[in-house]
């Protein structure tokens, strides 16, 4: 039997957590183990997999919960220079759904967080860069990501 999604438990409020944000398309949670003061994941209520699965016609989508992730943080006060918005790529991921991380403030953030998190590395891609190489993700790497399944 095939594991239950606990992101698709939440956008369909089978789990009893608070929604920051709310629409057709996404909801926002806090992350349960933050690694700083506001440590976000907006979550699409379509499943998909991971970034290698999105779509050129996911541009909005993205776009979009970057927009509402930045509204949060404004509410907070918190400056955009210590805003970092990006997604876990795998293998390197917990959840087997598409979740968006926004982390601030990370002038705030440990060692440890700072290296988890660090901007396009080989385990955490920015939302700039997953946006800029949707199309190249969703030709050739869904090939490879097929065939490793």
């Amino acid at each position: 039997m095939a594991r239950e999604c606990v992101f698709c438990n939440i956008v369909s409020k089978k789990e009893n957590t608070e929604l920051l944000f709310e629409n057709d398309n996404f909801v926002i949670i806090r992350d349960i183990k933050p690694a700083c003061d506001f440590h976000y994941l907006a979550i699409p209520k379509r499943h998909i997999r991971d970034g290698r699965d999105l779509q050129l016609t996911d541009k909005p989508l993205l776009l979009e919960m970057e927009q509402e992730l930045r509204n949060l943080f404004a509410k907070e006060n918190v400056a955009s220079e210590h805003i970092s918005l990006g997604f876990h790529w795998p293998p390197f991921i917990s959840v087997p759904h598409l979740h968006m991380h926004g982390l601030a403030p990370t002038n705030q953030m440990n060692f440890i967080a700072r290296w988890i998190f660090r901007p396009s590395n080989y385990w955490f891609r920015t939302t700039q860069y997953v946006l800029d190489n949707i199309s190249s993700n969703s030709s050739s790497s869904k090939e490879t990501h097929s065939a490793t399944q």
